[in-house]
């Protein structure tokens, strides 16, 4: 019965191609290996490789010229490399410096990245031309080296120089440094007695008035100086008169400063500073009344003036029984004869 349900006008279908999977297209084909030649997945291809082409070539301008820089966080960037479907370092660092492009241009020339561009051309079907535009040839990783060994002594030299300076303008600093103190520490040499405004003696006499007050432990125990001849001949100063006020001390007589001294409106210590608690508390009251709206009812109140118990008009008493007019005829009645008595007991 099964020999007789057979496809009609041949044989049976072949078995399915096993599934691959296309890292670039990303996704999964059943067409075997027709898929590497479709239009979608060499769009693909040629996409990721101008992607990693700019980084290549960045590193092949660094084999006749390689670049020295002082290192960085940056330089421990990585780039992923197509070929070999693993992520590279772009730089190489040692230590504080690093050779850009080194780590990436080592990677291109090893053996291993030649292997897997070989693989990756043969899967993909990618155009031979472009291969060798993503490897580097011993040569020219040789020639690398050797450029990567001038620039390092070219850097060194640099920082040597840079050093150098600012040795340089370390010890122009501290030698200028050095002449101020010298300057001040060194004695004065006398000045001229036809240039000068002062005679030597007077230099001489003001030095030892220094060196002779510095000893002494305070200045407040001093005995009185007498007082010196302004008028001598050979002085070349002018006298304007004695600034002493007679009857009033100084702080070199042992008197007490002016700001120590207490007034006379203050000594006696009744007086008060700032207002009292009353009038804080009227000050906090009327704060409050400004926040409170100022066309309230009561705002115009004068809550201190007088008011006498009968300020609330009375319309009778309280309605028990009867009828309402009764009560307030009644209550009309009771209060004319208190009006009556009360005249009565002013008389009296």
């Amino acid at each position: 019965m099964g020999k007789d349900l057979q496809v009609a006008g041949g044989a049976d279908p072949g078995p399915m191609a096993p599934p691959q999977r296309c890292a670039l297209c990303r996704q999964t084909f059943f067409c075997g290996r027709g898929h590497v030649y479709s239009r979608k997945h060499q769009r693909q291809l040629k996409a990721a490789l101008e992607r990693f082409l700019p980084q290549v070539e960045a590193a092949r301008k660094a084999v006749r010229a390689a670049q020295v820089e002082r290192y960085v966080p940056e330089h421990e960037r990585c780039c992923w490399c197509l070929c070999c479907g693993c992520e590279v370092r772009k730089h190489l660092s040692h230590g504080n410096l690093t050779v850009l492009h080194g780590a990436l241009l080592e990677h291109l020339a090893s053996p291993e990245h030649k292997k897997a561009t070989n693989k990756f051309w043969w899967e993909n079907k990618a155009e031979a031309q472009m291969k060798e535009k993503f490897l580097i040839s011993p040569q020219d990783y040789a020639r690398f080296k050797k450029s990567m060994v001038k620039s390092l002594d070219c850097y060194e030299e640099k920082e040597d120089e840079v050093i150098k300076e600012m040795a340089a303008q370390i010890r122009e600093v501290e030698q200028s440094r050095q002449e101020v103190v010298r300057s001040v520490l060194e004695p004065q040499t006398e000045p001229d007695p036809e240039e000068g405004s002062s005679a030597p003696g007077s230099w001489k006499g003001t030095n030892s008035h220094v060196a002779s007050s510095s000893q002494q432990p305070s200045f407040l125990d001093l005995p009185q100086a007498p007082e010196l001849d302004w008028m001598e001949p050979g002085q070349p100063l002018t006298f304007i008169g004695h600034q002493d006020i007679p009857g009033v001390g100084n702080i070199h007589s042992g008197a007490t400063p002016p700001w120590m001294m207490q007034d006379e409106e203050y000594s006696s210590g009744n007086q008060q500073i700032g207002p009292s608690y009353e009038e804080f508390l009227k000050e906090k009251e009327k704060q409050k009344l400004k926040k409170l709206p100022p066309d309230r009812v009561g705002a115009n109140f004068d809550h201190s003036s007088s008011t006498s118990a009968a300020w609330l008009p009375s319309f009778g008493r309280v309605w028990n029984n009867g009828r309402r007019w009764q009560s307030r005829h009644q209550f009309k009645t009771e209060a004319a004869a208190r009006n009556k008595q009360k005249p009565q007991k002013g008389k009296s």
